[in-house]
Order: structure tokens, then C-alpha cells, then sequence
């Protein structure tokens, strides 16, 4: 190696260590990793997980709803061990909250889907059932909506605080709709696992909801979702033989899952399609696979089964999204903005009808 060569290489490897030493002496600011925001005398402010993401908590500062004792405290990141600066999943959420991520107006279809992830209740799953889904809508120019909702582990109820975040995450995105560039009638939401146990009881409860939460600016806004998605999902409210009442105009739903192999969600997927399509409701749509089992499980050759948009190998469980976007755009929900949708046109008319079962209402 000539002189100069070896000067540049030494040049080199001390500008190398200098970053290394940069690195590891700013750590997670200086790589721009995402961190929670710092507890203060103020409700915990939410910080966007995501670059560009607009960070609104759900309810106003005083509300009842939260817990006042605990509000204060910063929620907690699980990094990802492999990706620098990618959040695995969230917990300690005490002020909950929606990230909303936009489209650009020329792709803009006016869609927004509320993503609901899972985690057992015990942590919030944001990076491959939410964060993962961003990009993947907005190709489809659709608006992703990141739900931070409350959790069990945290000492929360999932029917009375977990699904009201749900619905009031709803309410929020259709108040804000014009600021957004988003269709108020086409607000929705899709929930894994856990997620989906918040995402199928919007589908029933969303008058209940609103007559009971009635005051304030979110006063006569509809939580009503215009569609719902449950993917590999937990017991629905009509699991275990419960029986609720199906509004007429209950939306249009989406539900997927593994066969055998998941067949504890498989079975609870199943009891939500049964019930829907009992009731006449228009375009309910079921996709379970032969092969695939729940997320975290192990496989055969001892792998662990993905979650969300994961291609798992490539069985055609993990495809499952494309056939979501098949669903979505024979509703007509990837239009223009202000374009009635067929799925609201098939509500209606079935709405127009005579009552045909005791279940619906």
C-alpha cells in the first residue's frame, strides 16, 4: 500500500470511529429514533411514531373518561432489536390517542381506515399491524389512522374503555374530516387480534355510543364506521353463543383468517360472518385460509408465524391484503372523495326493506 493510500486509510477509519462515538454518545436522538414525550404537571402528550403523523388525543383534557391518577404518564416503546428506530409495540397508554398520516390530493381517494392492533391487551402491536400499513394505504390513496387505545394490562376495561376509544377515535377522524381531505363517509377501521375485539363491537354499538356521549364538540357526530375490517381476530361480541341485536344499518365487513391451524379466531371470525350474514347485512365478506396459523406461533420447520402485511412465506394467507383491496374497491371506497360509495347505496337499500329477521333492528 503506497503512502498515500495509507493516509486516506487512516483518514477513513478515524472519521468511522468518530461516528461510532457520535452515535453511541447521542444515541436515540442522534439516529432520530422516535422516543415518548416527557411527563409533566400536563396530560401525557402522545408523540408521532411515524414522520408526518398528526397526533391527536382522543378526548379533551378533563374528561372522565380518563383516569386522571395516571394520565400524566409517558407511554412506554418496545424497541425492535433489528431495526434501529422502528417501535415493536406500546404500553402504558394512558392518554389515548389517533396518528393520522394523509395522502398527497392527486392520489387522494378520501378513504381513511382507523388501524386497531393487537397484543393480548397486555401491549400494543403498532409496528407491523399500524405503522407497516401507512405506505401500504397510501399507495392506495387511502388515509392510515393509528388508534393508541387503552389496555388491560394497564388496568383498563376492553368493553368500556378499549371500544370506546374505538369509537370515539371514529367520531374524531369524521369531525376532522375536511381538515384532513378525508370523505366523512368514508371513515372505517380494521383491528387484529386484539384490535379486532374494538373493531367488530363498533359495527354493533355505535347509537348506544352516541346517545350516551352526547355533549361537547363531538356532540352529533357518528361513530357509526362506513366499513370494518377484523383480521385473525379475538371473540366478537357474538362469541360463546351471545346474541346481540344487529343495527339495520350496520356497515359492510371484511374478516380473514388462518383455518385449522388459528381455529380459536377462526371459530370467533366465523361467529361474526354467521351472525352478519344471518341478518341480511349487504356485502360481508369472509376469507379463511387452509394454511396459517396465528401471529407468534410456531410452524412446522419452527419458525413463528408473521403478522399483518407479512408475506409468511409465501402462502396465500399471505395475501390476504390484496383480497381486502379487492373487497374495498368493488365498494366503491377507492373513488374520488364526495362519490357515494356502492356500499352506502346497498346499505340504504337495504335499509328500504322490510325486516326480514328478529336479530337486526
Amino acid at each position: 500500500m503506497s503512502q498515500v493510500s495509507m493516509k486516506v486509510y487512516r483518514i477513513l477509519s478515524v472519521v468511522a470511529l468518530l461516528m461510532l462515538i457520535r452515535t453511541a454518545v447521542l444515541g436515540a436522538e442522534g439516529l432520530n429514533i422516535p422516543r415518548p414525550g416527557p411527563t409533566t404537571e400536563a396530560p401525557y402528550a402522545p408523540q408521532p411514531i411515524l414522520q408526518g403523523g398528526i397526533v391527536v388525543p382522543l378526548y379533551p383534557p378533563d374528561s372522565p373518561q380518563l383516569n386522571l391518577q395516571r394520565v400524566r404518564e409517558a407511554e412506554s416503546y418496545n424497541m425492535s432489536r433489528a431495526v434501529p428506530g422502528r417501535i415493536s409495540s406500546i404500553t402504558n397508554i394512558h392518554n389515548p390517542s389517533i396518528e393520522v398520516h394523509t395522502v398527497e390530493g392527486g392520489i387522494n381517494t378520501g378513504a381513511a381506515v382507523i388501524l386497531a392492533a393487537g397484543g393480548a391487551h397486555r401491549t400494543l402491536n403498532v409496528g407491523s399491524e399500524s405503522a407497516d400499513f401507512v405506505p401500504y394505504f397510501y399507495n392506495y390513496g387511502v388515509s392510515a389512522v393509528i388508534l393508541r387505545n387503552r389496555l388491560r394490562a394497564d388496568g383498563y376495561n376492553v368493553q368500556s374503555n378499549a371500544v370506546h376509544d374505538a369509537l370515539q377515535a371514529i367520531r374524531l377522524v369524521r369531525l376532522r374530516a375536511k381538515e384532513w381531505n378525508i370523505d366523512p363517509n368514508k371513515i372505517g377501521i380494521m383491528g387484529f387480534s386484539a384490535g379486532a375485539e374494538l373493531a367488530a363491537p363498533t359495527a354493533l354499538f355505535f347509537e348506544e355510543f352516541d346517545r350516551q356521549n352526547n355533549e361537547g364538540p363531538l356532540a352529533g357526530v357518528s361513530s357509526r364506521p362506513d366499513f370494518v375490517a377484523l383480521v385473525y381476530p379475538g371473540p366478537t361480541p357474538f362469541a360463546r353463543g351471545a346474541n346481540p341485536a344487529i343495527l339495520r344499518n350496520a356497515p359492510p365487513s371484511f374478516i380473514t383468517c388462518g383455518g385449522s391451524g388459528d381455529r380459536g379466531h377462526a371459530v370467533w371470525a366465523d361467529d361474526y360472518f354467521r351472525a352478519m350474514l344471518q341478518a341480511g347485512i349487504p356485502n360481508i365478506e369472509m376469507h379463511i385460509y387452509g394454511n396459517g396459523r396465528h401471529p407468534g406461533d410456531q410452524m412446522s420447520d419452527g419458525s413463528r408465524m408473521a403478522a399483518g402485511l407479512a408475506d409468511r412465506n409465501g402462502m396465500p394467507f399471505g395475501k390476504w391484503q390484496d383480497r381486502y383491496i379487492d373487497w374495498f374497491r368493488d365498494l366503491g371506497f377507492l373513488q374520488k372523495p364526495g362519490v357515494a360509495t356502492k356500499a352506502a347505496r346497498d346499505i340504504e337499500a337495504f335499509v328500504s326493506q322490510p325486516q326480514r329477521s328478529a336479530q337486526t333492528r
